[in-house]
């Protein structure tokens, strides 16, 4: 019998850190298992998929550019993901369609929280990106208990569509990137933008870093280091990445496809090592 076969799907993908991770999880356990990277831009992604899931594919994570829309090629997603509408876990069904949900927002709480032992609980938080890791990030900030959360992005019509999705203004506003630094600071500061991806600089003011803030990038390694490097600049009491989400919603993903969740701190130790942090705590 055929090891089950994987995928995560992104533009561009080469940079991916899952198929690792996902080979370190079955060893762990004792799961054989193929997983691959397959780079899909948008214009030929379903076809790809389609075809993924025809040729015996078991299931997919999804990255950027895909992750809302691929809910339109779900038969069935879970409550979580058609909140956030986004995916980012693909499975295949029996009936030959895809059931799709998202672990990132799972990931991010259990890192900050259980890796990293802080409490989100009554931040107030800002919110840069309204993309698909960014909707999945506002959804679960609120609901592990941060209590306002401002959301900017470049293109203002896109915040206002996550906040109307989330639809509890009295703790969701939205504001324009160019008034950055006339809203006082932050306890809790998420960069979702694809800035690191695209070498684009933020230039983001200090004031918004409140005393012992926590700045966390969702992107990992060399991808987060702007972003890193401007919060310990603005003296913020905690700067990580993301590849302890990384790994948590690879993890939770894991959970989904084989029925079991592998240790993820081992996994952690080891991708840590060849991309250091150098956090401030």
């Amino acid at each position: 019998m055929s090891e089950p076969r994987f995928a995560v799907f992104g533009h561009p993908i080469a940079h991916s850190l899952s198929p690792r991770i996902h080979a370190a999880f079955g060893k762990q356990l004792g799961v054989p298992l193929q997983y691959t990277a397959i780079d899909a831009p948008p214009e030929t992604f379903a076809a790809q998929l389609d075809a993924f899931g025809k040729a015996g594919g078991s299931g997919a994570n999804i990255t950027l550019p895909h992750k809302q829309a691929v809910l339109a090629l779900c038969a069935h997603v879970s409550d979580f993901a058609r909140r956030a509408g986004a995916v980012n876990t693909l499975t295949r069904r029996l009936d030959g369609h895809w059931r799709g949900d998202n672990t990132d927002g799972a990931g991010l709480v259990r890192d900050i929280a259980q890796r990293h032992g802080l409490d989100l609980r009554e931040r107030r938080g800002l919110l840069l990106g309204a993309g698909g890791a960014a909707r999945a990030a506002a959804f679960a900030l609120l609901d592990a208990g941060v209590a306002e959360l401002t959301i900017v992005n470049r293109t203002p019509e896109r915040a206002d569509a996550l906040a109307d999705a989330i639809g509890e203004p009295d703790r969701v506003r939205t504001r324009y990137w160019d008034a950055l630094g006339t809203l006082g600071n932050f306890e809790l500061i998420v960069n979702a933008t694809s800035a690191g991806h695209t070498r684009q600089s933020l230039r983001l003011p200090f004031a918004l870093v409140a005393p012992r803030a926590l700045c966390y990038d969702l992107s990992y390694g060399m991808t987060a280091s702007a972003f890193l490097a401007w919060a310990r600049a603005a003296k913020a009491g905690f700067a990580y990445d993301g590849l302890g989400m990384l790994i948590e919603q690879a993890a939770e993903s894991f959970a989904i496809w084989h029925g079991r969740r592998p240790d993820t701190d081992v996994v952690y130790d080891e991708f840590r090592g060849e991309l250091p942090l150098h956090a401030s705590d």
